[in-house]
């Protein structure tokens, strides 16, 4: 279909950056494994990251080019204009939330969270 599994997220930009946003997706996933996310394989479970104007594009590849010394493999996160977002069916929302003991969101969000309140715990409130 060439969807892609995404978040869309809304922030404040006095409260993070979107830069800041973007450094988080990239160190709290593996954005070098192309179409795969831990077991997920397919072309929707590509890294990618979605962007609005030129700004966003140009913070997106400035992030990209930052990061890429970090990572053993180079980095397939696509860079790509935002078209029309589609919600995802209702059982998919809030799904973390919802199914804390699934095994999807212990053996794969668990991880991504802890990882995240170790690496950018002063974002976190």
């Amino acid at each position: 279909s060439g969807f892609a599994e995404v978040v869309k997220i809304t922030y404040d930009a006095n409260v993070i950056s979107y830069k800041d946003i973007l450094i988080i997706f990239m160190t709290t996933h593996d954005p070098t494994t192309l179409n795969r996310q831990g077991a997920d394989v397919g072309t929707q479970y590509r890294s990618v990251i979605y962007f609005y104007n030129d700004r966003q594009k140009q913070i997106a590849d400035l992030v990209l080019k930052e990061l890429a010394p970090y990572y053993n493999k180079p980095i397939v996160t696509e860079i790509s204009p935002m078209g029309i977002f589609y919600e995802a069916e209702k059982e998919h929302q809030e799904f973390y939330k919802n199914n804390p003991d699934y095994g999807y969101c212990t053996y794969v969000i668990d991880p991504k969270l802890n990882k995240l309140r170790q690496l950018h715990a002063d974002k976190l409130k």
